[in-house]
């Protein structure tokens, strides 16, 4: 069995290289090696993730790709991020980890091996390295050779030439964490073993239900960049009003926070005012800024180790809650605050999402919204209040803003909380400008409230709470940034 390679990547309007250049190219070039000290950020941590994942399927093959470029347009890829399982195994974050394959081999008693089969350094007696516009150095940088790449993870490395080799005759009993790598996935005869395939992903999320003290400091340094973030913008704030796009201003400014403090964003930014605000996932951000209406700002900082925060503010643009952007947000704030004092360890994953609908259901019913009462609006065979919130109050976060998806329901959705586990708590009301059940005061209102928190032995910690959450301090904190 054969593994695709991807061969000489040249530009159609590339010139022709000459013999005489070919050799001059290839001559006169210094070494250039990493510092031997050099070590992934967590390096002591990934042995002991390697050894759960190993355990837990002895005597078979693990692959766990880091995905593969994908086309933009035409000769320009998309900026690459590896596959989080592939990250949360190797500590590998960077761009030029395209194509790598980590490989749990079998090892008898001992469990497994692991090896990462990567594209080394170009050499300089070839033409890839200034030819080659997709994996050249001279057009994206350098990478470590096997050596090096070996010293900074701690693990064997292969050339990824050699891949195929591997999967090649008889093969033992194989689990690949498919649809990661097309060609990894044709080369192993998937999707034929979907089964098998689904338990290693399934793992591979559960594991990492649990976050370690480095990985919550990693998650802390994500929130504390994104509060920075926040701050920026509310700063940025009289520009973007005067902005026709207001919205895409915004979504610069956090945008270079996140891409100056870490990798990037964690997600695409929402940055929507007003009725954008009601749409969930409201990316466009092509809007202007009204003085009058609200903005909902959710966005997040990713990390170069790749871990993510998720927060969303509800910020009134002229400074000050109008009386019922008021009592919108004061219904969203206490849902919020009743889905925090579920949080603790032994809880139902879905407490906090029950305690928080059950706040706006009530509240809804108060303010005679609803045509049922709170009871039955939220009786499972009913669920009316869900028009106006509709979605769930929150999500694992960690190297994936919406982290460990693939876990299993008995682990996550309809699992328990437990110590270390990281999550969001973010109920919203989102009333739709065309509602005619609505006041029509109420419509085109759209607020979200979303912090990061981690499961402590007693309770839960506010990640984020250095960002104001109460009406008043919403208010307060944003006269002092424009002040």
């Amino acid at each position: 069995m054969t593994l695709p390679t991807t061969g000489l990547n040249t530009g159609s309007h590339d010139l022709p290289v000459s013999p005489a250049l070919a050799s001059f190219m290839a001559t006169s070039w210094a070494a250039t090696p990493l510092p031997t000290d050099r070590r992934v950020p967590g390096y002591d941590r990934f042995p002991g993730r390697r050894a759960r994942l190993s355990a837990a399927f002895p005597g078979e093959r693990l692959i766990v790709p880091a995905g593969r470029l994908k086309v933009r347009c035409n000769d320009l890829d998309y900026r690459f991020r590896p596959h989080s399982a592939y990250v949360w195994l190797t500590g590998l974050t960077g761009e030029d980890q395209a194509d790598h394959v980590l490989v749990l081999e079998p090892a008898g008693p001992e469990g497994h091996e692991p090896i990462l089969y990567l594209r080394p350094r170009s050499p300089r007696d070839g033409g890839e390295f200034y030819r080659d516009r997709r994996y050249g150095e001279f057009w994206v940088g350098s990478r470590p050779d096997l050596a090096e790449a070996a010293r900074l993870t701690g693990v064997r490395t292969e050339h990824l030439d050699d891949l195929g080799k591997l999967l090649s005759g008889p093969q033992p009993p194989t689990r690949v964490l498919a649809g990661t790598d097309p060609l990894v996935d044709e080369a192993t005869g998937r999707p034929d073993d979907g089964l098998r395939d689904g338990e290693l992903a399934a793992v591979l999320s559960e594991l990492r239900l649990v976050k370690d003290a480095w990985e919550i400091g990693q998650l802390q340094l994500a929130v504390d960049h994104t509060t920075t973030g926040f701050e920026d913008v509310v700063r940025a704030l009289p520009t973007a009003l005067r902005h026709h796009r207001g919205e895409r201003w915004i979504e610069g400014v956090f945008d270079l926070r996140a891409r100056a403090e870490g990798n990037g964003t964690s997600y695409t930014t929402i940055a929507a005012s007003g009725a954008h605000a009601c749409v969930l996932h409201w990316i466009r951000n092509d809007g202007a800024l009204d003085p009058n209406s609200l903005l909902l700002l959710d966005a997040g900082v990713e990390t170069d180790t790749l871990y993510a925060a998720d927060i969303t503010r509800t910020l009134p643009l002229s400074g000050t809650f109008t009386p019922v952007q008021r009592q919108a947000y004061d219904l969203v704030l206490a849902a919020q605050s009743a889905g925090i004092a579920a949080l603790r360890p032994g809880a139902q994953f879905r407490d906090f999402h029950r305690a928080a609908m059950r706040v706006i259901a009530e509240g809804l019913a108060d303010w005679g919204v609803l045509p049922v009462s709170a009871e039955e609006a939220l009786a499972e065979d009913n669920g009316l209040y869900r028009r106006y919130t509709l979605c769930g109050s929150g999500h694992m976060l960690g190297l994936d803003y919406h982290d460990c998806a693939r876990s299993r329901a008995d682990r996550y959705l309809d699992g328990t909380l437990e110590e270390g586990m990281v999550l969001t708590v973010e109920p919203g009301l989102y009333l739709q400008p065309d509602d005619e059940t609505l006041p029509a005061e109420l419509r085109g209102l759209g607020i979200r409230i979303e912090d990061d928190l981690v499961i402590t032995a007693d309770g839960a910690h506010l990640m984020s709470g250095a960002l104001p959450r109460t009406a008043d301090a919403v208010e307060s904190w944003m006269a002092d940034l424009l002040s």
